[in-house]
């Protein structure tokens, strides 16, 4: 999440993740406060105040005091005093908010053991700067592999070097307190720099790692919360939200910050409600209560013998119960002051922002056709078709080929076909030997000679092979050329 440097190289070009301190992905307006009197001037001549605020990497900022009185503007790079060596780091606020802001932190400004600021970085303090910070991811790999080789329950979350490059400080987490000094020889050893160690907790850890939470936007503890207030579960309960820890939990393992938000809203409007634990006393049994909305003024109440069913009741109709069960005396029953909640139909959402099929481009299935080469219906009386097909209705005691209409011949049912025209006996269409003479009077079965063709016959003669002999074959095979274009 982090970019290396968001100042401008000496071509005016911005570096880093190339939006010169306006990028909303990590430190660069992390914790950012806009001076509003930065243009005003200071009345009398008075000086200017000689403390600043620089920031670090992951949004860690610092107090340092301006003795040398250079003039410094909000995103100079500054060189500032460390141990040992120096630090680089970006100047976040300067003037008179710089006074309100130590005193929030709980800073002291006259106190004579503030840091102070050397210089202005120069090319060579940006260069040392960015080499050692293209160490640190590498070198995190490196240092989680050797804490679990020591088999160490903890958690190195990042690494930070000094702007010189002289000390690397190792941030990690842990449930419990662990020896880590044989760990710090073999960084110390692996990597040939000044080693620190500093845990921090999982709240510290996700406001210097950043992310984004489960409502879409960046942590609120890695851009604007500066403090971490303590959240518990009767915030949800306040707010009527279920105890799941999975949606209850944040990034970092923790109830999430934002349970807090309107809290304070929530037990102002809870101030007009009776106590949630009241127990309302009835001739049918105790009741107590379930669920209630603060938006409607609606309490549900509940038999102690029958959580199934619910009872609406309004807010002052509990107080009048209350009252009654003050004075020792038992209302009938709920159902006397109950509401008559209408019941709402349940809402498909399946498609409610009105989103478009996915098959919408398929091509639609094309109808099945009727099969034309169907075979014909041989079935005779009861098995039949039944009444309705081929529109033709059925009529009691008669099958349905009973009531076909008559031919167009008029030729009555059951009547025989009229004999063929030549007068053949029946069968005699399959009798070759009775059929006429071919071709004048050749007998039947003799081959017609090709030799003897008539004039302007150009045809080849056939050879004179007996009948039924197949002409020989040849052994040669012409091969088939595909590419060969058609005549």
């Amino acid at each position: 999440m982090a970019c290396t440097s968001c100042s401008t190289s000496d071509g005016g070009a911005p570096k880093g993740c190339k939006n010169n301190g306006t990028c909303g992905t990590d430190s660069c307006n992390k914790l950012t406060i806009f001076d509003w009197l930065s243009n005003m001037s200071l009345p009398n001549g008075e000086a200017p105040f000689d403390c600043i605020e620089v920031r670090f990497k992951n949004g860690r900022k610092e107090f340092y005091r301006n003795t040398e009185k250079i003039t410094l503007s909000i995103g100079d790079i500054v060189a500032t005093e460390a141990s040992p060596g120096h630090d680089i780091g970006i100047v976040t606020l300067t003037g008179e908010l710089v006074k309100i802001q130590m005193k929030k932190k709980g800073t002291n400004h006259k106190n004579a053991d503030i840091p102070k600021i050397y210089r202005k970085a120069s090319q060579k303090d940006i260069d040392i700067w960015s080499n050692a910070r293209d160490k640190e991811e590498p070198m995190k790999v490196r240092a989680r592999e050797l804490a679990i080789a020591q088999k160490l329950e903890m958690k190195i979350s990042d690494i930070e070097f000094q702007g010189d490059g002289s000390k690397a400080t190792f941030y990690y987490t842990a449930n419990d307190r662990v020896d880590f000094r044989m760990l710090i020889k073999d960084f110390a050893k692996e990597f040939s720099t000044r080693i620190e160690m500093k845990q921090v907790g999982f709240r510290q850890e996700a406001s210097r790692l950043g992310g984004i939470g489960s409502c879409g936007r960046e942590l609120c503890c890695s851009t604007w919360l500066t403090d971490f207030r303590s959240v518990n579960t009767s915030a949800a309960r306040y707010q009527q939200l279920s105890l799941n820890p999975q949606k209850l939990a944040g990034q970092c393992g923790k109830l999430k910050c934002c349970l807090n938000y309107e809290l304070d809203t929530y037990m102002d409007a809870l101030q007009g409600f009776p106590d949630f634990d009241t127990k309302l006393v009835t001739e049918k049994g105790n009741a107590v209560c379930q669920k209630q909305d603060i938006f409607k003024g609606l309490m549900w109440f509940a038999y102690t013998d029958n959580f199934a069913n619910w009872h609406v009741l309004k807010i002052e109709q509990v107080k009048e119960i209350i009252a009654e069960n003050k004075l020792k005396n038992k209302v009938s029953s709920l159902e006397d002051y109950a509401l008559d909640v209408p019941v709402t139909e349940e809402k498909d959402f399946n498609n409610a922002m009105g989103q478009e099929s996915l098959t919408r481009f398929d091509q639609p299935k094309k109808k099945k056709r009727p099969n034309k080469n169907r075979k014909p219906d041989n079935r005779q009386g009861a098995e039949a078709r039944p009444a309705g097909e081929n529109n033709r209705p059925a009529i009691e005691g008669k099958s349905a080929t009973e009531n076909r209409p008559p031919r167009e011949n008029n030729r009555p049912q059951g009547e025989s076909r009229p004999p063929r025209e030549n007068n053949r006996p029946p069968g005699e269409n399959n009798n070759r030997e009775n059929r006429p003479p071919r071709d004048g009077n050749r007998p039947q079965g003799e081959n017609r000679n090709r030799n003897n063709r008539p004039k302007g016959d150009n045809r080849p003669p056939r050879d004179n092979r007996p009948q039924g002999e197949k002409k020989p074959l040849d052994n040669k095979i012409t091969p088939v050329k595909k590419d060969e274009p058609k005549a």
